[in-house]
């Protein structure tokens, strides 16, 4: 982009991970998708800002989803994934219908060796701190939360804030939507030990309120 260069490369410190065990997660009638992710990787690289160059490094996550699967009736979604500064990651979402109701609750703890475990959906407990308003759409999104994980793999509690209140993406253009999609703080305790993090969210189905 105008004024910006950046030139970076990734290496995975750990495996591929196949979701749900065999990389498929089905919706019920939202139909299925192949889900994929790399929990940790490490960056390094130049990023050009106005003719002056910087070296970044840092702990990236890729994420890849893909199949024959809709969003049902208005419904929408809250995503989080999650790096801990203890070598460990988790990813889980939480799935509304049009009223606004959780019907699907996804929770997956990757362990240091890279050992997957996917939860309960009881084990998990997601509390809303805030919420922000759009200037630009007037869309009620949620912003911050307070994640409570009580599971043999992972016990320990989680507070997640935004980086940047504003953080919507308005791609009426594209994807014909909003949606709120962006970095997150983590400070918890995970086994009576104090963790720090970063994190990744996205809000969808949100309206305006």
């Amino acid at each position: 982009m105008a004024n910006y260069t950046l030139h970076v490369d990734v290496l995975g410190l750990k495996p591929v991970i196949l979701h749900n065990g065999n990389g498929l997660i089905t919706y019920g009638l939202g139909g299925f998708s192949y889900y994929y992710s790399r929990t940790r990787m490490a960056l390094t690289g130049l990023l050009i800002d106005h003719h002056q160059p910087l070296q970044v490094h840092g702990v990236v996550w890729m994420d890849h989803q893909w199949g024959n699967f809709l969003t049902l009736g208005g419904g929408g979604w809250d995503w989080f994934s999650i790096q801990l500064n203890n070598d460990t990651e988790m990813m889980l979402y939480l799935i509304r219908d049009a009223t606004g109701k959780t019907i699907s609750t996804y929770d997956e703890y990757v362990g240091t060796q890279a050992d997957v475990h996917l939860l309960p959906p009881g084990a998990l407990r997601v509390d809303v701190l805030d919420h922000w308003k759009s200037p630009a759409t007037g869309v009620n999104y949620p912003s911050g939360w307070h994640l409570e994980i009580n599971n043999q793999q992972f016990q320990g509690e989680l507070s997640l804030t935004p980086e940047l209140k504003d953080q919507e993406l308005v791609v009426y253009q594209s994807t014909g939507n909003s949606y709120w999609e962006g970095a997150v703080s983590i400070q918890g305790q995970s086994a009576g030990q104090v963790v720090q993090g970063e994190g990744y969210v996205e809000l969808t189905g949100y309206t305006q309120g």
